[in-house]
């Protein structure tokens, strides 16, 4: 068996490599080569925490585990990362443990790597605007993964305590692009692409304040109650989504299926875009929105790239259970 840490996942996994393991993972989803297991994600009544489980197999890439882990929202205040996680990886021939991965840093990178790979599929080709609402631990993550798939000269934030937009702005700065804090109206106006990353349980952006041609990633959103924008909104939009039963019991849809506005033939797996059996976009106007609730099989992909890295790159601690 091998320990994978955190700092080694650091050093071996980039974003090109987390965008090809969740992009083949979201296609082999679609074709039905790979299932997620049911999500167990409970309040433990200690710490405000959030803990739970999230696993499955992908029969195509002969990857087996669980991510095991939570969402601690005092650990900001003691130097550490509200999320908090880990990764078991089992050999699908014998069911033995093969690996430990950290999975505080793939967490993050899986998630950005997700929306990225949305805004390839689902984005007008000529986006020039990014609008980023959220500033948290991800937000970086999902910054820098977003510019990377589109020539976009601009980008424009939202967050409730504005001064944490420094750090956007600083990344923006670097690559060369102007940043601006704006209100929550006027970035929806303004954003051909906007990404959603935060912890909100209500809606933070309204049906008509989006222009048309607009491509939402809506990633905040993956537990039963969170909400980030508005139900109209997501009835108004050409829906995508990682899982479907996810996206309609605890991801952004929820409310929109619990108000009776869409139903679950109104979504679509963005595996069969991938696979290319869904057109995806079909038109300028038209807006897109991504339902990014964060599967297991995307924190397994990402797991088992890092664990075959690290191994080959000598970085992998080795122990006999």
């Amino acid at each position: 068996m091998i320990i994978v840490t955190e700092e080694a996942c650091k050093q071996v996994i980039g974003r090109g490599d987390a965008f090809s393991a969740v992009e083949s993972v979201f296609a082999a989803m679609a074709r039905g080569d790979a299932w997620n297991f049911p999500v167990v994600r409970e309040a433990i009544g200690y710490a405000d925490a959030l803990y739970g489980f999230k696993s499955g197999f992908d029969k195509a890439g002969l990857s087996l585990g669980v991510k095991s882990g939570g969402y601690w929202p005092g650990n900001a205040a003691k130097g550490l990362t509200n999320h908090q996680s880990t990764v078991f990886l089992f050999d699908p021939d014998t069911g033995q443990l093969q690996a430990l991965v950290g999975g505080n840093y793939l967490t993050a990178v899986r998630t950005a790597a997700a929306s990225s790979v949305s805004i390839v599929h689902l984005a007008r080709k000529d986006a020039k605007v990014l609008g980023m609402v959220g500033a948290g631990h991800q937000s970086t993550f999902q910054l820098l993964a977003a510019l990377e798939q589109r020539d976009f000269e601009k980008v424009i934030g939202w967050n409730l305590h504005a001064p944490d937009l420094e750090k956007l702005a600083a990344i923006a700065k670097e690559k060369g692009l102007a940043f601006e804090s704006v209100e929550r109206e006027q970035l929806a106006g303004e954003a051909d692409v906007i990404i959603t990353i935060t912890s909100a349980h209500e809606s933070l952006i309204m049906k008509d304040w989006v222009k048309p041609g607009t491509h939402i990633a809506c990633m905040g959103t993956d537990t039963k109650g969170k909400q980030e924008v508005d139900p109209k909104l997501v009835a108004k939009a050409t829906v995508f989504t990682d899982e479907i039963a996810q996206s309609i019991t605890l991801g952004e849809a929820q409310h929109a299926i619990a108000s009776g506005l869409i139903g679950e033939n109104d979504i679509t797996a963005i595996g069969d875009v991938i696979n290319g059996d869904h057109p995806g976009r079909t038109s300028e106007s038209e807006i897109t929105l991504f339902d990014g609730t964060g599967v297991g099989l995307q924190d397994l992909a990402v797991a088992s790239a890092a664990a075959k890295l690290a191994e080959q790159q000598g970085m992998a601690q080795k122990i006999e259970l």
